[in-house]
Order: C-alpha cells, then structure tokens, then sequence
C-alpha cells in the first residue's frame, strides 16, 4: 500500500472543527460545504462503487469523490476531460496569454460581492480585448478567447485577476481573411490596461448607482456616495497591472498551458509539506523575489480561512468564452476560421495531449488489459462501508486514489 501524502484534507478533517469555532459565523453556505466535501472526499463517508471490465472481467473498488470544484482530488478527473473536448476547438496559429489584474485596495470589496464584482471583472475584460483587437490602429480584427478567473496569490492570499488565453489573430470584419497578429506582439499592454481601468470602475459606478454592492465591517463607511466615489478616485490615477506573454506554441502545448489554470484551486495537495504541532508547512513561489520557491507555514485554522476566501459563489462560472469562441457561435466560427487561415502554421513535435494513463481514466478503459472498458457494477453504501465489521466475511479492498 502508498504510504499516505499530506492532503488538504488532512488539514479539513483535523481542524475544521476549531475553525468553525472561530470563524463559522462569516462562513457562507458554499464554504462550509466545501469544506465539508474536501474533508470526505473519497473516503468511506461518500460510500463506494465497484467497476467492472467489460473486457477481461477485472474488478476495481474505490471510494466515491465529492465532486466539488474546488477540491485539490477532484480536479484532475475534471480537467482530462475538459481538455479532450477542447482539443476539438484549438486553430493550427500560435496563442497568446494575457493577464488582468485588479489593484489591492478593491479586493475586500470583491469578497463582499463575489458574484457581482467577479461577474464585472469578466465583463470589463472581454470588452476591453475584444475592442483594442477590434481597432484598425492595433489589430482590426474580431477575437476570440477563453477567460479564466483565479482569486489567489502563491501564499493563499486573495488576489483576483484573470487568465486570457487568445489565438494570436482575428477574423476580419467582414469574415473574409484571418488577420495574424505580429510575430512577437499581440496588443499594446498600456493600452489594455488604461481601457480595463476605465470599464471596470465605471462598471462599479454603476452597480453603486444602482444599489447592487454590499458594504460591511471596514467598508461600511462607502455606503455613502461622496465617500465611495472619493475611495475609488485615486484608483483612476495608478497603472493597473496587465500583462502579455510572447505568442507561444500550437494546440498541443496550448492544451498543456490551459491544464496550468483552468481547473487550479488555491493550492494543490503537491505543495504542502508538513502538518505538525497545528502548524501547515507549505511551498509557495514568491513573484516579487524572482519567483524564488520558499516555504511558508501557517496556523492550520489560519490555512483553512485563507483556503475558504476562495470558494466561488454556488453556480459562478469561472471559466468563459468569448468572441467567436463563444457558445452560441464557437462551431460555425471557428469553421469560418480554418477556411480563412493560410497554411497551418508549422509548430514543434510535442508530446500527446493527454498520458496513457490520462486517456485510459477519460475513456474508463480498463488498467488490466487497456482495450476494455469499466462499467459500474455496484453502488456501495457509507453504511455498508462504515458498519462494524464482520471477520466472517471478506474486507472491502478500497482503492482511495
């Protein structure tokens, strides 16, 4: 048997309790649910299921999974399916990576009003790409990108900002031609910047205006109007962080460079080191010192309120499209796109998407004799997994990977 590795859970299943004594009275109802489900995940509390090949017979039993999105287990299921439906969509042209970031002073506000101020940020960027790519002065052409929102630094604290990946050109206004961007540029940073400042605090006036934002504790003050416009002022006068990365790679890599973010939480089971003494000893790469890797430790009641800041509101989605890669018109468009497109771009032999053992788990092909497939055969209940146990009858052997 594995020996066992530290987990987020762990640290749930030891000191959630002492947490919610200290903390359960500003904890929403998708964060206790969370950390509820993180602690259970795949063990015996969620019952079991037995998978049968369909093949060669052979029989694998495993603990059920929580589901939950933010779960460091569950996320990698999640994500191997996510990339084989989106390998479908990638165009044979070099990407682009493009990051927004607010400043630090609107952050507690965002906590505050998680699903109207995220729901902004989405807003402000998709307008401010889709209208400097627009523009004959930079690029003149109609985009199309997947956004991806991430609310957290290195060391857990929170941090909103968004992940753009984009192809690094357009359609034509007309549709007639793909217009590529230049080899080692895709749209003027202090451009992006200026215009994402200008829509995202407007859009905030507005929701002020409107009486959508909430105010609490610290920010109380800000209900009144003379006082929230006087706040947000010096906000209009400071550069806001934007940053784009070199055109890179073709499909493949950029199927990689996705897995990096889209199905990320706050930390992965991988960084942690220790948990001893109520204390969480963790790995955390510090961007302000060269992206040197150091450790970090932390209270294990202060480790969970870190973790739970960034539990999204029930049915947020964190991971959108726009442009022509939209839902409502990603099929036609992106068959417009590849007629459009010169020669496919030459792009260096990379790796297959997805491992073997990625592929089998996305297909349910068997691990035994690898052409078979798995079929769930029976549904084992926490009750049965959980009563005492019988020596006259054979042990469950689970599998909790």
């Amino acid at each position: 048997m594995r020996e066992h590795r530290l987990e987020v859970a762990d640290v749930f299943l030891q000191y959630g309790e002492a947490f919610l004594k200290r903390w359960g009275h500003t904890v929403s109802p998708p964060q206790r649910r969370a950390l509820r489900d993180i602690g259970i995940c795949r063990t015996a509390a969620l019952g079991g299921h037995i998978e049968q090949c369909d093949g060669c017979a052979h029989e694998v039993m495993a603990y059920n999974s929580c589901r939950n999105r933010h779960c460091p287990k569950c996320q990698s299921t999640a994500r191997d399916h996510w990339l084989a439906e989106r390998a479908k969509e990638l165009l044979p042209v070099p990407y682009c990576h493009v990051v927004f970031t607010v400043p630090e002073p609107l952050a507690p506000l965002a906590l505050q009003n998680p699903q109207l101020v995220y729901g902004l940020l989405f807003r402000a960027v998709s307008q401010t790409l889709l209208e400097i790519a627009a523009d004959p002065r930079h690029l003149g052409a109609q985009i199309g990108f997947l956004a991806v929102l991430h609310t957290w630094s290195q060391n857990l604290l929170h941090h909103p900002h968004i992940h753009c990946v984009v192809p690094a050109g357009g359609l034509a206004p007309d549709g007639s031609r793909w217009i590529p961007c230049r080899r080692k540029f895709f749209l003027p940073v202090k451009v992006l910047s200026r215009l994402f400042r200008g829509k995202f605090l407007a859009l905030l006036r507005d929701a002020f205006a409107a009486g959508k934002l909430q105010f609490h504790g610290q920010l109380a003050p800000l209900r009144e109007p003379a006082r929230f416009h006087a706040w947000l002022r010096p906000l209009q006068e400071i550069e806001w962080v934007v940053y784009a990365k070199l055109p890179f790679g073709g499909p493949e890599y950029v199927l990689k460079y996705l897995a990096r973010y889209t199905h990320r939480v706050a930390i992965s089971n991988g960084r942690l080191l220790s948990l001893e003494n109520g204390q969480v000893t963790f790995q955390w790469r510090d961007s302000k010192d060269n992206n040197q890797i150091k450790t970090m430790t932390l209270d294990a009641v202060e480790f969970i309120r870190r973790f739970l800041l960034h539990i999204l509101p029930s049915g947020f989605v964190k991971i959108r499209h726009f442009g022509f890669l939209s839902r409502r018109r990603r099929s036609a468009a992106l068959e417009l796109c590849r007629q459009r497109l010169p020669q496919p771009v030459a792009t260096t032999a990379t790796a297959p998407i997805l491992t073997e053992r990625q592929q089998c788990a996305v297909e349910r092909r068997c691990p035994a004799c690898r052409t078979g497939k798995m079929h769930t055969r029976r549904w084992i209940s926490a009750g049965e997994l959980l009563a005492p146990v019988d020596h006259a009858k054979p042990a469950y052997q689970m599998d909790s990977s």
